[in-house]
């Protein structure tokens, strides 16, 4: 148990009179209390079942166990808690559960701690066969999830979307849409507006739309989350976020990776579908959105949807690259040697998929009117980076001599991944006698550094919002056929269009187009390294 002694040691360094006088205004049982609100940082939710349709998949295995695992070593699963994995391979619940094992041994870093709790968590987990487009193994799933009743049911698709509608029918005919229940779709959400409604709709035949959890993980990432923290919570950048005060904004995602084996989606997909209309398009919304009345789930969706609408159509001037270039990679070299171009990979010479994508997109209101936003993604870049970087408008007179340097305006760059942080950079003297030397150097806040210990995933925050039933970081129906109705023109163009997409060498940031994109009026792109 702690002591007063030890209250005196933690606060001497930084505290010397809180300190001396710890005795003085605590007694033991108040530190007590003290320390357990200090430590205490996770809350257990309620007893819940959660149902995994393709649970032999890769999302499943990479992600999902590995997430759940992690909130089971930290205490945030009741003793209640299950899950049942759902596929038509011809598993028993031993085969099962040495693959969930094998998952946690590849994707989970070896503790102490892992290994006190992979025996518990491993008792948790059962297996089902079943046909998600038809009707093999699903009385056996009911029969089993009716030992559970009076829990949160959850059903999580983690599966191809064209399955979403099969599942969700045969869920509610099935008398497994209760109360209780909560489905989780992932993207991709439909090809196009028309198709997104259709998954909506099949989905919303069964679940209203207060239990429906359409899931961008993005979104359950730290620095997105802390990008509402330093606008709403802070007194500092609030004021200034507006077109008087910011000259634009860029949003990078980049991937040092090709397509790998997921070459068959992704032809049918590319950088457009796969990263802007979802990932990018979020990212977007939380830069832009209005301050929202209350941190709620409508309150917050409301203000994104009021973003998307707003965007100016990118219908005109797309075909000479004025607003958006496509770009497509050819064979280059890496860090770790050559590689292929996206046509080898894919063996097929005719595609003329995307696989980078840059916009200069506007937001028409008040707030944005007049500042550029420069969305830029892709694979084969030179380093896996995602960042948003909020560029202000430089000062407008400098009372400092040439020979102090260049002034240069400041800027908040929120990296998302890897080493997720904060940095803003601000203009500081160089130290040193001999006159005034500017130099801008950046106020570093990393997450890691800064809150010690491991960064929860991203799925570890998002599947448990679902089983609280926190809707605050998850799309709405309207918010994705908003995404949709902004990208159908440019899908249609660029489906009418004879040009292919412009190549760009492997191990660069795209096409020279995309640097002209943004040079074109008169600034560049900030230089990301990992």
């Amino acid at each position: 148990m702690p002591t007063i002694e030890k209250l005196a040691k933690w606060l001497c360094p930084v505290f010397p009179k809180a300190a001396l006088s710890a005795r003085a205004c605590f007694t033991d049982h108040d530190l007590m209390d003290v320390t357990t609100v200090m430590t205490s940082r996770v809350i257990q939710v309620v007893p819940f079942v959660l149902v995994v349709f393709g649970a032999t998949g890769d999302l499943a295995r990479r992600k999902l166990l590995p997430a759940l695992f992690q909130r089971d070593i930290a205490g945030q699963l009741p003793a209640e808690a299950s899950i049942i994995g759902v596929s038509r391979g011809a598993l028993d619940k031993a085969a099962y559960v040495a693959q969930a094992r094998k998952a946690i041994a590849d994707h989970v870093a070896p503790s102490d701690e892992a290994a006190a709790t992979l025996a518990h968590f491993l008792a948790r987990i059962s297996y089902i066969q079943a046909d998600a487009d038809g009707d093999a193994g699903w009385d056996r799933l009911a029969g089993a999830l009716a030992a559970y009743a009076g829990r949160v049911h959850v059903f999580y698709l983690a599966t191809a979307p064209n399955l979403f509608g099969a599942i969700c029918e045969r869920l509610g005919r099935f008398g497994l849409a209760g109360d209780q229940a909560r489905v989780v779709v992932e993207k991709p959400i439909g090809k196009d507006l028309a198709s997104a409604r259709a998954v909506n709709d099949a989905v919303g035949a069964v679940f209203p739309e207060d239990r429906v959890y359409r899931i961008d993980h993005y979104l359950g990432k730290e620095a997105v989350q802390n990008l509402l923290a330093l606008r709403f919570a802070n007194g500092l950048f609030e004021p200034l976020w507006n077109a008087a005060h910011i000259d634009h904004v860029q949003i990078t995602v980049a991937e040092s990776l090709g397509v790998e084996g997921r070459a068959g989606y992704y032809d049918t997909a590319g950088a457009l579908r796969d990263m802007v209309q979802n990932h990018m398009l979020q990212l977007l919304c939380l830069v832009a959105m209005e301050p929202p009345a209350i941190l709620g789930a409508d309150a917050v969706r409301d203000e994104k949807l009021k973003v998307l609408r707003s965007l100016k159509k990118l219908d005109t001037d797309l075909l000479c690259g004025h607003n958006i270039v496509r770009g497509q990679y050819r064979a280059g070299a890496q860090a770790g040697g050559p590689v292929p171009g996206y046509l080898d990979e894919l063996g097929d010479q005719s595609s003329t998929t995307e696989t980078f994508v840059a916009i200069k997109a506007e937001v028409q209101n008040w707030r944005w009117a007049g500042v550029p936003f420069y969305l830029r993604t892709g694979k084969r870049l030179p380093s896996r980076v995602s960042e948003i970087v909020i560029n202000f408008r430089p000062i407008p007179h400098s009372v400092f001599a040439a020979a102090a340097g260049r002034i240069e305006a400041n800027r908040l760059v929120i990296r998302l991944q890897p080493d997720e942080g904060v940095k803003l950079w601000l203009m500081s003297k160089d130290p040193g006698p001999g006159g005034m030397r500017l130099r801008l150097v950046p106020l570093d806040m990393s997450f890691a550094t800064a809150f010690g210990g491991r960064n929860p995933d991203a799925y570890e925050r998002l599947v448990l919002d679902v089983v609280r039933g926190d809707q605050t970081l998850f799309m709405r129906r309207d918010e994705v056929e908003a995404a949709w109705s902004w990208i159908d023109p440019i899908l249609q163009i660029w489906s009418n269009a004879a040009e292919p997409p412009k190549s760009y060498t492997a191990g660069t940031w795209g096409p020279s187009a995309a640097i002209a994109l943004i040079e074109r009026d008169g600034r560049t792109w900030v230089e990301t390294i990992a």
